[in-house]
């Protein structure tokens, strides 16, 4: 099976993506899931501000009978929910002042996802909100046409923007976590037989990397998967 999956900006928005999921155009996607609130409206709670104190609250949530639901809600729209990927807790940059009180947010233009929500708690803050599609991020800070974004640490990262950012606030603000998504119109036309033949490959490696990793661990976890699928 060859499956066409979207990781970035690739279509030019996330919007056009799931447009070409539905369609089965792009097979697979993993994106903010409150960007799906365009198909379940439901799903815009993950963009609520300070929703999450920890990670271990993010996991309970998401791993458990809130977060099925929520993917539940995108089959109707063509879409299956797969599962959820971290990304990390979002934080502030910006290139004017260090953050030390929330007074020094106020006056910032910060770029945010293009969302209500996020337009609202950053103007809640005194900020001035900039919806801006991420591609168009760094050059916006680099020519000075933003003050400043928020992302989380491996975003920030991965896209250098210390290169044009002086100054970052750890806040935690929010916590996206990461839809991994599937076009049901691919899905569908999936077979257990598929699986199972990929199932068969593997044999051979498990076997040949059993006795290096302990028969004994191999069988505990071998037992207990079986009780699970029973």
């Amino acid at each position: 099976m060859k499956v066409n999956l979207y990781l970035n900006s690739v279509l030019g928005s996330d919007q056009a993506t799931v447009s070409a999921m539905k369609g089965g155009t792009v097979e697979m996607a993993v994106m903010n899931s409150g960007i799906l609130a365009s198909e379940a409206k439901e799903l815009a709670i993950f963009d609520f501000p300070f929703l999450f104190a920890n990670e271990k609250e993010v996991d309970a949530i998401v791993d458990g009978p809130v977060g099925k639901k929520m993917h539940a809600l995108l089959e109707a729209k063509g879409l299956v929910g797969l599962s959820y990927w971290e990304q990390g807790f979002r934080h502030i940059t910006n290139s004017k002042r260090p953050i030390n009180k929330v007074e020094d947010i106020e006056g910032l233009k910060l770029r945010v996802i293009p969302n209500p929500i996020n337009i609202e708690w950053v103007k809640a803050l005194g900020a001035n909100p900039t919806p801006l599609a991420f591609p168009e991020v760094y050059g916006g800070l680099e020519q000075k046409a933003i003050d400043g974004q928020e992302n989380p640490i491996s975003v920030i990262a991965a896209n250098k923007f210390w290169e044009v950012q002086k100054h970052i606030v750890l806040t935690n603000h929010q916590f996206n976590p990461q839809s991994v998504i599937f076009s049901k119109k691919i899905w569908d036309t999936l077979s257990s037989a598929e699986v199972a033949k990929l199932r068969d490959k593997m044999k051979p490696v498990i076997a040949k990397f059993s006795a290096s990793v302990g028969d004994v661990t191999v069988n505990e976890m071998m037992a207990e998967l079986a009780k699970l699928r029973k």
